[in-house]
């Protein structure tokens, strides 16, 4: 196994920022309990909306040079999760952010959004076979939000674990590999609107100018759907704190204010300091109707 942790956890996610926002506490967990985490980048978020002014001029508008200065934003974010292992999927810069849905984005040479989906995955195979994760976390869908960059990453990631475990494909690329468990992001709905009426409730103490709303928020589903949950069980936040420190290392696309964030909207949202799951693939680690607080239970090395 060339060396890795018992545990081994992979993540896909569209642009820098997404892992701290979806996972951060969870990243952090894992890999201060000694697993294996590794992170693949399907795009450098080129296109996204710059928040401080200073660095206005970074925007694809202008210089066109966010995609690079959000690769060391996402170093800084993982040296405050402590994950060392973070990747672009088929190399920084492979794929271009292909902006929101319907943009002209969409279909630029070199777009996730228009690339071919086996051709991507096959980047993604080699990772798996390298790495053999037991567990992977990545999107729904709908991407959460809609986000064809987002969509783009499930579609991709459940090729690719498809691919990774076909011994007739590409043994170029490894040793066949089956990934145990399958993860989407997700949120209960209890907890959206318990954060939201937290932040209502927190009136003119909000930091920020205006307040999201419920729908603001990517992958909110009815509580049954959650099967796991993850978060600080021993009471001192350290996870949390390494979340809330990782998401203000993505300066260029969020704010972070106390228990409230905004990205470049400057509308508050609650920072969710559990994160949510739900198991799509692989065999539960909990009862029926209880929730795995592991996102490993249930797995052999």
């Amino acid at each position: 196994m060339n060396g890795l942790p018992a545990r081994r956890l992979l993540l896909v996610h569209a642009h820098p920022d997404d892992e701290s926002i979806n996972n951060g506490v969870t990243m952090a967990k894992y890999a201060a309990e000694g697993a294996h985490v590794a992170l693949v980048t399907c795009t450098l978020g080129e296109e996204g909306e710059v928040i401080p002014p200073a660095l206005a001029h970074l925007a694809p508008d202008r210089d066109d040079t966010l995609g690079p200065y959000r690769v060391g934003e996402l170093a800084a974010a993982m040296k405050e999760l402590g994950v060392t292992d973070h990747r672009f999927l088929g190399g920084p810069g492979r794929f271009r952010d292909s902006g929101m849905m319907g943009a002209e984005q969409n279909h630029r040479p070199g777009a996730f959004w228009a690339a071919d989906v086996d051709e991507a995955a096959a980047h993604l195979v080699e990772v798996i076979r390298e790495l053999r994760p037991q567990v992977l976390v990545t999107y729904d869908p709908d991407g959460g939000y809609g986000h064809p960059d987002h969509i783009q990453a499930h579609r991709v990631a459940t090729r690719a674990v498809e691919l990774a475990a076909e011994p007739s494909y590409r043994r170029d690329l490894g040793e066949p590999h089956e990934v145990r468990k399958v993860y989407w992001n997700r949120v209960p709905r209890s907890v959206v609107d318990e954060g939201f009426a937290r932040l209502r409730a927190a009136g003119t103490a909000v930091p920020f100018p205006g307040v999201a709303t419920e729908r603001d928020v990517p992958g909110v589903v009815p509580d049954e759907r959650i099967t796991a949950e993850i978060g600080d069980e021993d009471g001192r936040d350290a996870f949390a704190r390494a979340k809330a420190a990782a998401m203000r290392a993505h300066a260029t696309q969020v704010a972070v204010d106390g228990p409230f964030f905004a990205l470049s909207n400057d509308l508050a949202q609650p920072l969710f300091v559990r994160e949510y799951y739900e198991l799509v693939a692989g065999e539960p680690g909990a009862p029926a109707g209880e929730r795995e607080r592991d996102l490993f239970a249930g797995v052999s090395a």
